[in-house]
């Protein structure tokens, strides 16, 4: 059994995920000792967890086209690891989904990222996973992060969330499409 196995067997039996493991959900991460880029969003959502694969759903679709890969090599490469703040669905909230569970990231993330020794690019996205890995180090809000990404590189990316509800951002801050997906697509290329 691999480390990986071995962490997520734990993920499992921890009694703060019984929830999830009683229902037969299992945790939605991929991690890989040949990972370069490891990519930390919010967690899975509805369609993620019925299906079994993160990024599923439109905000995937618009993650990898600001990637520059397609479908297949997203999910088929060793290169590119995904730890989401929690590996399971929260839930809906008023207005997209509830937020990941605090103390999950904290509690699973170092483990799984100690066995991953190849990594270069850590992509933050979101304000949640931006908030926990960049800190005091962040800007007043995730649209100064996102636009200062220079000065987080090479060991984080600090991206805006894929989702079809950030279009309005995205049409607020073409700087994004300008200058942050093309570093990012350049990266990727470099790594996988």
């Amino acid at each position: 059994m691999s480390k990986f196995d071995e962490v997520k067997k734990e993920i499992m039996e921890d009694p703060m995920n019984a929830p999830y493991t009683d229902r037969g959900v299992e945790p939605l991460f991929k991690a890989s000792k040949e990972a370069r880029i490891i990519i930390i969003g919010q967690a899975p959502g509805r369609k993620a967890e019925e299906s079994e694969m993160f990024w599923n759903d439109p905000s995937g679709d618009r993650l990898r086209k600001w990637m520059g890969i397609s479908r297949d090599e997203f999910y088929n490469t060793s290169k590119i690891a995904h730890l989401p703040m929690d590996f399971y669905y929260p839930g809906k909230a008023k207005t997209g989904d509830v937020p990941p569970r605090k103390g999950f990231a904290e509690k699973w993330h170092p483990m799984l990222l100690e066995e991953m020794p190849q990594l270069e690019t850590i992509i933050l996205v979101g304000s949640y996973a931006q908030k926990y890995y960049l800190g005091k180090k962040r800007e007043k809000n995730l649209t100064e992060t996102v636009k200062n990404f220079k000065e987080y590189l090479p060991e984080y990316l600090p991206l805006v969330h894929p989702s079809p509800l950030n279009h309005g951002w995205l049409n607020k801050n073409p700087w994004f499409a300008e200058e942050v997906v093309p570093a990012l697509q350049e990266m990727v290329q470099a790594y996988i």
